[in-house]
């Protein structure tokens, strides 16, 4: 198979959760800058991720919840933006990564996605009609270039690349805080595993750094090896 090498990088909690809460008006971008004892060092992760790879994969719904559907269209920047959605962007949000993108891929099973009404020229649509993150990345390589792929996305769909073992590597931002819940996302959500003879899909990690950051951050690195 020929892919891009495939990084999960994320910020999370101490217990593992990527989001503040369930609902769509918590989020970690939005609440750990108001939270005394984790503000203080949060610029870090932003830091780190401004060196991360030149594409980048987001899920729509993420996206939409950060408020790109109704952004003004930004500058432009070097980064490659491949984006999975089948309802969460508008044609304004589809417009806003047309804007800041070097390249924009809109990963979709949806053949009335708002994407297929923006014609620009850096936008490019892979329709399937199931979504198969394997085939998308093997095209994602061969049709159009993509060698290293940061994957900054919820963890349902973190679920669906380790279960089809498309990590890797890991690198995660660990801030100071514990959140709780049950229902909150965290770094790996999907369908639990329901037999012994699924061990095979969990995926077994190789530590390459330990880095303790300023402010009580922490800084690991993974080489995904089974």
């Amino acid at each position: 198979m020929s892919k891009p090498i495939t990084t999960l990088f994320m910020l999370m909690s101490v217990d593992g959760k990527i989001s503040t809460g369930t609902s769509d008006e918590l989020d970690v971008d939005k609440d750990f800058p108001k939270i005394t004892g984790v503000a203080e060092g949060l610029h870090q992760y932003y830091e780190i991720e401004q060196s991360t790879d030149l594409w980048s994969f987001n899920t729509g719904r993420v996206q939409a919840k950060m408020g790109v559907n109704e952004k003004p269209l930004p500058s432009k920047t070097p980064v490659s933006f491949v984006l999975l959605d089948n309802h969460h962007l508008t044609e304004n949000g589809v417009r806003y990564f047309c804007a800041r993108s070097k390249q924009t891929v809109v990963i979709t099973s949806n053949p009335k996605h708002p994407a297929f009404s923006v014609k620009e020229d850096n936008l490019h649509i892979i329709l399937q009609e199931q979504i198969s993150l394997k085939e998308a990345l093997e095209i994602l390589n061969k049709d159009y270039g993509c060698d290293r792929l940061t994957v900054q996305s919820g963890g349902t769909v973190n679920g669906l690349f380790l279960r089809e073992k498309l990590f890797d590597f890991v690198d995660i931002v660990v801030a100071p805080i514990l959140i709780g819940g049950k229902d909150t996302s965290t770094l790996i959500d999907g369908q639990s595993l329901e037999s012994k003879n699924e061990l095979s899909n969990l995926g077994v990690l190789k530590l390459i750094e330990c880095t303790a950051l300023e402010d009580s951050y922490i800084r690991l690195r993974y080489q995904v090896i089974g």
